[in-house]
């Protein structure tokens, strides 16, 4: 999980509100203790952090609790509203308009050519017609590297191994460029923000005239994040901030809330190594899933991504009728294997943080799920929109022909039953008025 370990510390925080007597100023002096803990174990500005719970307390101790909710609720959603307001409160949009340019800056080793593609891969989900222009003459193998990354993709890149000049690379390709309706321009970078760097972004500046100019800043240099912020935003003018590595460094709040004081606005976050492993910053979301209140619009995000419409749609209904078989049970499986890896969706879903789930626990359903879809593929048509039929005999069968052991098999058959029993309880439902009782509550979170 992105910021795991802050997280954590702000859950159990929350968790100690919740099963609390009473909301007194006692609790609200312990809480906000265990949050500057926690915000600053994330190498958050001291006098941010400091700033942040002094706001809580306020709040906590003379705002009145409004109709409907208890004073613990209260106090949870008023931590809720004050991390978003700390994070920067509103999303930092960007507006895809025909020849849109965005330009990415930053030094040696925060990810700018992957980020590039990333970049490239998100807006190509989204419908647009999106193009790669690699400009780093300082690192050999910057070119090939972005290559490669969007030959996956099927993005075009332009650029010139040989030509030493990042402004002659742009200004060569720069016809052939004005038919994409985005195009994204990779820069040099150095170890540092030299007089060099300075004047070459400045002229690359110049010549694309970009309509976004993304800092990219690895989430590992902490505080220092909001000097390099200011000085690339001296230089080019920076509108905007990716954040990456943030699955990988306990540092991250710092680099996030650096940034969120500054005028440009962390617009994305990279939170792994894949190139979907991009998300657009949203501070309401990503405290949502941070607290344990999940991230549906992540999440059913990701479930387009994974699965059409209509098939979801068909699906659904199938579910609430009760009509749940095998090969049901097999989209769904091949659904989350698409929306990445486990440990990554859970954090998405409201609530399930509070079950405590060892990550070796999810590592192992993981590779049981592989196991299932063996299971399935070994099994007979009428086997698979009838699971009933399938008798002892089948069982091994079954084991033998996916060369897993049968209690593996047993196991996919019970996970099929409690299924289709969820898919009874519900037959008849509203999909709508089930999602709405879902959502029901906003920020308020519940613990066992």
């Amino acid at each position: 999980m992105v910021l795991d370990k802050l997280g954590n510390s702000l859950r159990a925080t929350l968790e100690k509100v919740a099963k609390s007597v009473f909301v007194d100023d006692k609790l609200v002096n312990e809480l906000a203790k265990d949050i500057q803990r926690a915000l600053l174990q994330a190498d958050v500005n001291v006098k941010l952090v400091l700033k942040l719970s002094e706001e809580i307390k306020t709040r906590a101790l003379k705002e009145k609790t409004p109709a409907g909710i208890t004073k613990k609720e209260h106090l949870i959603n008023i931590v809720y509203e004050e991390l978003v307001k700390f994070l920067g409160e509103k999303e930092g949009k960007i507006e895809i308009k025909e020849s849109t340019k965005i330009m990415l800056v930053g030094l040696f080793g925060s990810g700018k050519t992957t980020q590039a593609a990333k970049l490239a891969k998100y807006y190509q989900k989204h419908g647009h017609y999106v193009a790669l222009v690699q400009t780093d003459t300082y690192r050999p193998a910057a070119f090939e590297q972005l290559k490669q990354l969007a030959a996956k993709l099927n993005i075009p890149v332009f650029g010139d191994k040989d030509e030493k000049d990042a402004v002659k690379i742009y200004k060569k390709f720069e016809k052939k460029l004005e038919k994409f309706d985005l195009v994204i321009v990779d820069t040099a970078g150095r170890d540092a923000l030299s007089d060099e760097l300075i004047e070459e972004l400045d002229q690359i500046n110049r010549a694309v005239n970009p309509t976004e100019t993304l800092l990219v800043l690895s989430a590992d240099i902490g505080q220092a994040a909001e000097k390099q912020a200011q000085a690339f935003h001296d230089t080019c003018g920076v509108t905007g901030i990716i954040v990456t590595k943030l699955d990988g460094t306990a540092k991250g709040g710092g680099a996030l809330i650096a940034c969120s004081i500054t005028d440009a606005k962390v617009k994305f976050i990279g939170v792994g190594e894949k190139v979907e492993d991009l998300e657009k910053f949203k501070p309401e979301n990503f405290v949502g899933r941070l607290l344990g209140m999940g991230d549906l619009e992540a999440l059913l995000e990701k479930a387009r991504d994974a699965i059409s419409e209509e098939k979801a749609e068909d699906l659904g209904k199938r579910f609430l009728k009760g009509e749940f078989n095998l090969v049901d049970l097999y989209e769904q499986m091949e659904a989350m294997k698409k929306m990445g890896p486990l440990n990554k969706i859970v954090d998405m879903i409201p609530g399930f943080s509070s079950l405590k789930m060892p990550k070796d626990a999810l590592q192992v359903q993981e590779k049981m799920l592989k196991k299932w879809r063996f299971a399935m593929d070994s099994m007979t048509k009428q086997e698979l929109e009838n699971p009933d039929i399938i008798s002892a005999a089948r069982v091994k069968r079954i084991a033998k022909g996916a060369g897993i052991e049968v209690s593996e098999v047993r196991s996919l058959l019970k996970q099929y039953k409690q299924a289709k029993k969820m898919s009874k309880m519900l037959k008849g439902g509203d999909p709508q008025k089930l999602m709405k009782k879902l959502q029901k509550g906003g920020p308020q979170i519940k613990f066992k």
